[in-house]
């Protein structure tokens, strides 16, 4: 027996049912595959054109507009949390649209990571934090909230930043839960793609140590730039520990807890406080 299109040395060619010749099939030709460096550079491309890469060339926008207003920087504001809509269903509809994207810029980071065989637990990121990471991202938030909020005084004495309001968002209901989650979603998105997933790819395209904790740094200020220079700054010092912190510790749940730690007491704490005490603007 011979497959069909295959004929036997000095035998008859196989006919197809209407008396045509079977003509033998060509062997398909395999596809060279694409070198994995360039795959990596162009998902590096392609994952902060569509996430915070694209979010610091808008805040760089953003900056350049506002320092051609005829107002100093420190006369401007800008708003962390605001509203999306005038109805408050609606609003809040378009306040977990934005958590969900977050959560799922950090979950697209994530994914590449175990779809290129690296196991989330190999960048840190077990099933679920312990009493350790608690501790240490409890400590973290209070290293870099803190000076972090000096700089954004100093910052804003010296006419070098805006005036930043962490929530306008109405007075209802839902308005402390969507703030907490809001911090969540910052700290998921950006400690997954900035550190998790950024160092790795890097580290793995040849980058040594401190290029890609410097490129990390730059793109987590950059995407800042919006609250003007000092806040350039606050979160280049920020990325630069929280990274260093990773290389050394390989652990990321603390960098997830102390950012969300940082976000939560600017938001929820504004939140509360505004309008009863005389410093907050």
């Amino acid at each position: 027996m011979t497959e069909p299109g295959v004929t036997e040395p000095g035998g008859p060619p196989d006919v197809a049912p209407g008396g045509q010749p079977i003509q033998p099939v060509q062997p398909v030709q395999p596809v060279q595959p694409v070198q994995p460096v360039r795959l990596l550079r162009v998902e590096l491309l392609v994952v902060f054109a569509i996430t915070l890469g694209l979010s610091a060339v808008r805040s760089l926008l953003s900056l350049l507009e506002s320092l051609l207003a005829p107002e100093p920087l420190s006369e401007q504001s800008v708003a962390l949390n605001a509203p999306a809509a005038r109805a408050d269903l609606i609003d809040l509809g378009f306040q977990l649209t934005r958590v969900l994207q977050l959560f799922a810029w950090g979950g697209l980071g994530a994914y590449l990571l175990v779809r290129g065989g690296i196991m989330l637990r190999d960048v840190g990121l077990r099933r679920r934090p312990d009493g350790r990471d608690v501790a240490y991202g409890a400590a973290l938030a209070a290293v870099i909230g803190i000076p972090g909020l000096g700089l954004y005084l100093v910052a804003l004495a010296l006419g070098a930043n805006l005036t930043v309001l962490p929530t306008v968002l109405n007075d209802t209901w839902w308005r402390l839960p969507v703030l907490v989650m809001a911090a969540a979603a910052n700290a998921w998105a950006e400690e997954l793609l900035m550190i998790g997933y950024l160092l790795t790819r890097l580290r793995q395209l040849g980058y040594g140590r401190y290029a890609a904790l410097l490129i990390s740094a730059v793109l987590r200020g950059g995407y800042h730039l919006y609250q003007g220079f000092g806040g350039f700054a606050g979160n280049l010092v920020m990325g630069v520990i929280f990274g260093w912190v990773w290389q050394r510790t390989s652990r990321l749940w603390p960098l997830v807890i102390a950012h969300t730690l940082i976000d939560v007491v600017a938001f929820v704490g504004y939140a509360v406080l505004h309008g009863r005490v005389h410093w907050l603007p």
